[in-house]
């Protein structure tokens, strides 16, 4: 069984995906060919943004924008603390302070209210993660970082198609940043990523950053990066996008069942928020016996994955970030999540199996 299975959407798509692969390889354009800007106007209208900028992968993307914002050393980056390293390791890089707040203990995303006492002079951007596949509370954020002239950038990495409001995931903020790692609802074969953003001068700076600073040939306004979306994963890209709205159905769908199924066992199961749609990047569940189910998943063949075992603050890396804030709610998710089997071509007999192996194992 595959926690993500791929073979079979490949399967469903070979033919449009060689055929994309085939134009850039006659084309020989293998940087940043005309498929790379297909690709960002396609994807800026699904967005519903003016720009996209592509980019080499979610990380860079994160970089790139926090680069545009021209956060520097002595600057304070407010994460959340429970998400993956990128969302705070680039901060550091650039030199700046990452200031954790925790998170909801139910959606999982940054806590509104636990926002604002974090804020200080030094605070000059806000990355709230939409983790998992739904969006934060991006209206309250909006609402308190207008208050103190702060800027916003959506870490949409697990939630690009997932709908907030009547919007879009990556159409919300100052700038978002999304990732087509392999395994995301859109998913290159390898690495690629984006930046969103309706700001003109936003754009321009991320698409100069993204080639090392420069605005036209050996001509360099600003210190920029080797950043560049490949050419190759932009046409890969391209094949995945015309079936993207079908996986985000089948997605919603897979993710309602488990719901469904799982509502009586002894486990807390994704909750979908009012006025949002959730695009299951991962099925996440919390259970106080997590170490229990994933040894009897292991002996039924089923694979989990935990996303993630250490809060932000809890990382050897960034520990000298923590200033002893109240973050339990993090910590205990940390102990606590399990993901389960999660795509767009899980078929209901595996669900069902899935199912009945945690229930078994956790109903004690």
């Amino acid at each position: 069984m595959d926690f993500i299975d791929l073979k079979s959407q490949y399967k469903r798509i070979k033919d449009d995906v060689l055929k994309e692969i085939n134009q850039v390889l006659d084309s020989g354009q293998y940087i940043m060919g005309g498929k790379v800007k297909e690709l960002e106007t396609i994807l800026a209208n699904y967005a519903n943004v003016k720009h996209c900028v592509g980019v080499a992968d979610g990380t860079t993307a994160l970089l790139i924008a926090l680069m545009a914002l021209n956060i520097k050393s002595g600057d304070e980056v407010i994460v959340p603390a429970f998400t993956f390293i990128a969302t705070a390791s680039q901060v550091v890089l650039l030199g700046a302070k990452p200031i954790f707040v925790d998170v909801d203990a139910r959606t999982f995303n940054l806590d509104p209210n636990k926002l604002e006492s974090a804020i200080t002079s030094k605070t000059k951007a806000i990355i709230p993660v939409s983790l998992f596949g739904m969006c934060a509370d991006i209206d309250a954020i909006n609402t308190i970082a207008a208050k103190h002239k702060i800027a916003v950038i959506e870490d949409a990495a697990q939630s690009f198609g997932a709908t907030y409001k009547g919007k879009r995931s990556s159409g919300l903020t100052t700038i978002a940043t999304t990732s087509f790692f392999p395994s995301k609802p859109l998913g290159a074969y390898g690495d690629a990523g984006a930046c969103f953003t309706n700001d003109d001068a936003l754009a321009t700076a991320m698409s100069q950053i993204r080639v090392h600073g420069q605005d036209r040939r050996y001509h360099h306004v600003m210190l920029g990066i080797n950043g560049r979306l490949d050419t190759l994963q932009a046409a890969i890209l391209l094949a995945k996008m015309r079936i993207f709205e079908d996986e985000l159905i089948k997605r919603a769908q897979i993710g309602k069942r488990y719901t469904e199924l799982l509502k009586d066992s002894n486990c807390l199961t994704p909750v979908v928020t009012n006025g949002c749609s959730h695009v299951y990047a991962q099925y996440t569940i919390i259970t106080k016996n997590r170490d229990k189910l994933i040894n009897d998943m292991q002996d039924a063949g089923i694979p989990t994955s935990v996303h993630y075992p250490l809060s932000l603050h809890q990382q050897p890396a960034l520990a000298a970030y923590y200033q002893g804030q109240d973050l339990s709610v993090s910590e205990s998710l940390a102990a606590s999540v399990i993901s389960l089997p999660m795509h767009p071509y899980l078929d209901v007999a595996t669900q069902d199996k899935i199912v009945e192996v945690v229930k078994s194992s956790l109903d004690i």
